[in-house]
């Protein structure tokens, strides 16, 4: 039944066949056909990519039980267990110069050569049918992820289930197929998995992606009675501040009422019997976190545009924000001193003190090996030239390492040098990369060229994007 769109909405009526003699390509099916050959581009480079990923892993098995320790002594290459039982151990150090060469953090490089030996070694009739070109790479390495955890029975019966229909199956279907495969193929480690749920339980309120609008993300996973507990109470809450006169939306008050609830619980004067000595104590009521914020003094005198940083979620922050903290009953505020990230102030020793520390970790935020995120506060600080060879405990001379990338410097298969503050070089087998602060330069000569790709020339003034 012709419903009149096109006259409607003032649309051309769509041309019959663009082969028909006669009738002209629109650009928008130019536009079409070259989105289509794009396409079947990229798919053709990401299947070759996999494979030769899958090659490559090959080419650096690590055979040998001994081998495949979970020692971590400095310079020791390890067998990494990247995919399911079954698959075979990959060397720890080769994961770590192809996630340079990739791109990609430590965690990252591992996690996606992990799913690649899933798909290759424990997923056969998947992994074939995606060489095919019948199976999405993205999709099929996400199948790899969810069945890394189980045995390799239970992984051949979702790869013979999965292969057939892996092209248009929902991850709900995927979920279903691997929890069949486990309660099949494991019992007990289901009924481990099951138990393991309900000591998981947790709350999770997310202080890495507060922003400047000072909101942040809460998720939770509770004991379903203890949620309807929850739930009862936000509920009767959020409904008693729109009867007292809130006009706030029910979303917003529901938020607003969980927050009271948690500023009653700091407010509770409870008496608590140490269990050691049975002295009775008093809770004190008031805010007992400690957030850490830098400012200046041109705040105290800028009434538009000021802005300090909140040191615990590393994010701007208002001063009007500060201002309601600091308002709070029970608040301390403790004034510290400017620390100079350039300043030197070496020390004979080996060992790192604690004002050395926190300047190297204020400087550099993360791990230096190039495209590694991991934070400061959770990395080694290592003698860029070693203390052993006269290398000094300062600034000049330390940055964090993460303890993998730490691990493989030390073994001497990657060197790093300091070229000045905060900028760094890095030579691995596979080529030269710069770290400095806008991030990562793979300097590797390309074939064909005589020059590396260059860096920004000045870290305070990256490129215009």
């Amino acid at each position: 039944m012709d419903l009149g769109t096109a006259p409607l909405f003032g649309l051309s009526a769509p041309v019959a066949d663009e082969a028909v003699e006669g009738v002209p390509v629109t650009r928008s099916r130019e536009l079409l056909a070259g989105i289509r050959d794009d396409q079947t581009a990229i798919t053709e480079h990401e299947i070759s990519k996999i494979r030769r990923i899958a090659e490559w892993a090959a080419e650096h098995v690590v055979a040998d039980g001994a081998e495949a320790s979970t020692i971590t002594e400095r310079g020791l290459d390890t067998g990494l267990p990247v995919a399911g039982p079954g698959a075979p151990l990959i060397s720890d150090f080769a994961v770590m110069e192809l996630s340079a060469l990739l791109g990609r953090s430590l965690d990252s490089g591992r996690a996606y050569v992990g799913q690649v030996v899933e798909l290759a070694y424990r997923l056969p009739r998947t992994w074939a049918r995606v060489l095919e070109g019948r199976v999405p790479v993205w999709k099929a390495l996400r199948f790899a992820d969810t069945t890394r955890t189980l045995p390799a029975d239970a992984a051949g019966f979702v790869d013979r289930q999965l292969a057939p229909i892996a092209h248009g199956v929902s991850w709900a279907q995927i979920d279903r197929l691997v929890e069949e495969a486990m309660v099949r193929y494991d019992p007990a480690a289901a009924e481990e998995k099951r138990t393991a749920a309900q000591e998981a339980r947790h709350v999770d309120i997310d202080l890495d992606r507060v922003g400047f609008d000072g909101t942040a993300e809460v998720s939770a996973t509770l004991d379903i009675a203890d949620a309807l507990d929850l739930e009862a109470a936000v509920a009767r809450r959020a409904k008693l501040l729109g009867q007292l006169g809130c006009e706030d939306s029910l979303d917003v008050r529901r938020s607003v009422a969980l927050g009271e609830i948690a500023r009653q619980d700091l407010a509770l004067d409870l008496q608590v019997v140490d269990p050691d000595t049975g002295e009775i104590t008093r809770t004190v009521p008031g805010r007992r976190v400690e957030l850490i914020v830098h400012l200046n003094d041109a705040i105290g005198h800028t009434a538009d545009g000021a802005v300090g940083r909140f040191a615990n979620t590393r994010t701007p922050i208002s001063p009007e924000q500060v201002k309601e903290w600091m308002g709070t009953p029970g608040t301390s505020v403790l004034v510290r001193p400017v620390i100079d990230l350039n300043g030197h102030q070496p020390v004979d020793s080996y060992e790192i003190p604690d004002r050395i520390r926190r300047q190297v970790e204020l400087a550099d935020h993360h791990c230096t090996y190039p495209c590694c995120t991991r934070p400061a506060e959770r990395c080694d600080l290592d003698h860029n030239a070693p203390h052993t060879q006269g290398g000094p405990t300062c600034r000049c001379n330390l940055n964090p390492k993460c303890r993998g990338h730490h691990r493989y410097k030390t073994s001497g298969l990657a060197t790093c040098r300091t070229l000045s503050p905060g900028t760094y070089l890095w030579t691995l087998p596979s080529g030269l990369y710069l770290v400095d602060p806008t991030g990562t330069y793979d300097l590797t000569p390309r074939p064909g060229t005589t020059q590396p790709s260059e860096p920004p020339t000045d870290p305070a003034d990256p490129p215009d994007e």
